[in-house]
């Protein structure tokens, strides 16, 4: 819950100018930074620093003045999520793709992960085009119709539907 409350700060003020961010992130997010610190500060006393909890523990603690980066930089994001998603390559896909089972897996799996890159081309919400998708095919959905159902197509009809 408390990096939760972060991110739904982050999402409010995503595309702002970097001023406007640090301001809001000065005001917001530092409260629930250092009380995130606090609070994980005291829960490490009460954990064994040799077990993997502690571990963990004992390296976020090391690392908050990196963590807290964002909040003095409106330049900075939060995590670099977007970066590596950005740069993570179809091979890793490719190579996902390996363990899928066999070649009709494989073939599956192409065929999901092209569905999921053309909404993300076309602006729609993969997620909730798939759960839309799956709901009118299981009503029946007519074959000749096929095309109102393409990701391109979905994007233009009032509220995805």
């Amino acid at each position: 819950m408390r990096i939760a409350a972060l991110y739904k700060i982050e999402d409010q003020i995503r595309g702002s100018d970097p001023d406007q961010r640090r301001a809001v992130r000065q005001e917001l997010s530092r409260p629930l930074v250092d009380e995130f610190f606090a609070w994980l500060q005291a829960q490490a006393g009460r954990v064994s620093r040799k077990s993997d909890l502690g571990k963990a523990m004992a390296y976020m603690l090391k690392r908050q003045d990196g963590f807290r980066l964002f909040l003095d930089d409106g330049h900075v994001d939060i995590d670099s999520n977007l970066v590596e998603n950005a740069i993570r390559s179809p091979a890793m896909n490719r190579r996902n793709a390996l363990f899928a089972g066999h070649d009709e897996g494989g073939r599956n799996w192409a065929r999901f992960a092209s569905l999921i890159a053309t909404c993300k081309m076309n602006g729609v919400e993969p997620y909730a085009y798939l759960r839309d998708l799956f709901t009118k095919l299981a009503n029946g959905h007519l074959d000749r119709d096929i095309d109102i159902l393409m990701p391109w197509a979905y994007v233009q009809q009032p509220n995805g539907a």
